[in-house]
């Protein structure tokens, strides 16, 4: 026997097809929920269902653990305990020390599928990878997507491999040391999802620009915040993912006194301490505040990291030069040493972009900086741009493009922040990450077709020259070339990143997270910053001119331990950067001798 059971508060009555035979359904004793106990003719694993409320069309159960027909199809039961796990030992790790790497399936390898991925998770881990933040999974119509409107929150894509094949991919991952996060979506839910025919899942009371808020603070919302917290706790639990990046939360809008991002944490806790293994969840947020990652005890919601897009600004804006948009207000080198020593750019000062000021300050005494998650490069920051270059095609062309890269990704990993990769970056990928999706619906492909190149021309690009999201030849462009590192100039910056990730996990200096204990100097007319770490100093030339930067050494010698590339000289407490490098120093020539990279 299977138990079905559907929450629809405002149904006369809803009926549960199993394997195309209709059996009604009893209101249960949870409020507004339906349920019916049937002889299943599959077991409790693989069979199709779907429900009928009040009469109508079949639909897919909102929680459905398995999609193989699309999120429009019949659901299918899915038994979480028939996979044969192996990673009984694994108790994973918190935030603290990660290296995060965000990877998108459909485009990490050709054939797109998480099964495929396992192949290249050696390279992950030789790398010095401990995370693998996967982009959204939730099923979504068609096959190519970013993830964002997902419908079936509960199932996994199933071009992607569905539900057995993410268990593959966490138990592989697991096996090598590495953890698994996930990116999921709860500010939304993609179009065409039919949850309203089932309950309150939305409000007009509040609009987002998805249209009707997800409802987290009206009539009904106790079960739609359920369905959030139990399915995050799904995919902790079932698929032993070690934790979950919370898409866009300033999106979530909620005037209760709990805010739903408390709850959820409270859960994963209590998730944590019943299975003895670390859970983490990480915000997106672009308010700037401090309370997302304050302890609760100290009345923030008790979330364990948030992105820190004002990193990214700082550095993009600087080593690019771009001044459009949002980068507005970034692009000073003092911009990058407030973000290092503070987190936020924006802690309550004016924002240009915005017309206002923005943010609340960080306690550098009491937060530590592994609580901000840092990048050069991401998916939105580049999927997000006309043509999705990435950082090395924005710089193509630049005399100085290699040692700008070294330079970015020097300030990242050396920062007091927990780093975050985007996939291919460790070696320069300059293969675009475009925008594209495959809507199944003509009147929405159609739309959103017109509206990205409509967005775009207003900022004076041409029609053909944004590539049109509906057109399988841009999900195609944006899929990895595994060829590219074995080969110059692609195998030279996979070195560099080798190199400075192995100096994180040896220095315990670029290990202190105390962002109270972190000092920068800098000129912003020579472009030279000095960031004094403990006996470490870490040094950026990013002027046209040699630069000479007094290092500021109490040891009665100073050597270079890594250099970006040749050139570099050091005399007593002064040292000479040639353009576009980077160098990191230590006091004491007895710490080590000398990497260069070029």
């Amino acid at each position: 026997m299977t138990v079905f059971s559907v929450w629809a508060p405002a149904a006369d009555r809803v009926d549960v097809d199993v394997a195309g035979r209709p059996h009604p359904m009893s209101p249960a004793d949870r409020p507004g929920w339906w349920t019916a106990e049937v002889a299943d003719p599959g077991g409790p694993h693989g069979t199709d269902y779907a429900y009928r409320v009040d009469g109508g069309e079949p639909l897919a159960d909102p929680r459905s653990p398995w999609q193989p027909a699309g999120p429009a199809g019949p659901s299918r039961t899915y038994d979480h305990s028939a996979f044969a796990w192996a990673d009984g030992n694994w108790r994973g790790g918190p935030v603290s020390g990660a290296v995060i790497y965000e990877l998108h399936v459909g485009t990490f390898t050709p054939a797109g599928t998480l099964d495929a991925a396992i192949g290249h998770l050696d390279h992950l881990s030789d790398l010095g990878v401990t995370v693998v933040e996967l982009m959204p999974l939730a099923a979504f119509p068609g096959n190519q997507g970013w993830g964002y409107d997902g419908i079936g929150l509960w199932a996994v894509h199933e071009p992607y491999g569905g539900p057995d094949a993410l268990k593959r991919f966490v138990d592989a991952c697991h096996a090598r040391g590495l953890g698994v996060y996930l990116d999921v979506v709860y500010n939304h839910v993609g179009p065409g999802n039919r949850l309203a025919s089932f309950g309150p899942y939305f409000t007009d009371a509040h609009m987002t620009p998805w249209g009707p808020a997800v409802n987290l603070d009206q009539a009904g919302s106790d079960e739609v915040r359920a369905f959030i917290v139990e399915n995050a706790l799904t995919w902790l639990g079932d698929y032993h993912l070690d934790g979950l990046r919370l898409d866009a939360v300033h999106a979530l809008v909620d005037n209760r006194a709990l805010p739903i991002l408390e709850e959820l944490a409270v859960a994963v806790d209590g998730l944590a301490a019943a299975t003895g293994r670390s859970l983490v969840l990480v915000a997106e947020s672009d308010l700037n505040n401090p309370r997302l990652i304050t302890a609760r005890q100290a009345g923030g919601y008790g979330l364990d990291a948030q992105w820190d897009d004002d990193f990214h600004h700082t550095v993009h804006a600087l080593v690019t030069g771009e001044r459009q948009g949002y980068y507005r207000d970034f692009g000073a080198i003092s911009g990058v040493a407030k973000t290092l020593t503070g987190a936020y750019f924006h802690d309550g000062s004016w924002s240009a972009f915005r017309g206002r000021t923005h943010g609340r300050p960080v306690d550098t005494r009491t937060v530590p900086g592994y609580r901000f998650v840092a990048f050069v490069q991401d998916h939105d920051q580049i999927g997000n741009r006309a043509t999705g270059d990435r950082l090395p095609a924005t710089l193509a062309g630049h005399p100085a493009r290699d040692g700008l890269l070294r330079i970015a990704s020097g300030l990242m990993l050396t920062a007091p922040f927990t780093p975050m990769l985007f996939m291919g970056e460790e070696w320069g990928a300059d293969t675009p990450w475009q925008f594209f999706t495959d809507h199944t619906d003509p009147e929405l492909a159609a739309a959103v077709s017109a509206g990205r190149r409509s967005e775009f021309a207003d900022h004076g690009w041409g029609l053909a020259d944004v590539p049109d999201p509906q057109d399988k030849e841009t999900f195609l462009r944006s899929k990895l070339d595994w060829d590219q590192p074995g080969r110059e100039p692609y195998r030279s910056l996979l070195d560099w990143y080798r190199a400075l990730l192995a100096l994180r996990r040896s220095r315990p200096e670029l290990a202190n997270p105390r962002l109270d204990q972190m000092r920068v100097d800098y000129d912003e007319d020579a472009r030279w910053l000095l960031i004094h770490r403990g006996r470490l100093r870490i040094a950026a030339n990013l002027g046209p001119a040699d630069a000479t930067i007094p290092l500021g050494s109490t040891a009665t010698r100073t050597v270079p331990l890594i250099t970006s590339g040749p050139g570099v000289s050091i005399a007593l407490d002064v040292v000479t950067l040639p353009p576009a490098t980077f160098a990191i120093f230590v006091e004491d020539s007895s710490s080590g001798g000398l990497i260069e990279t070029d």
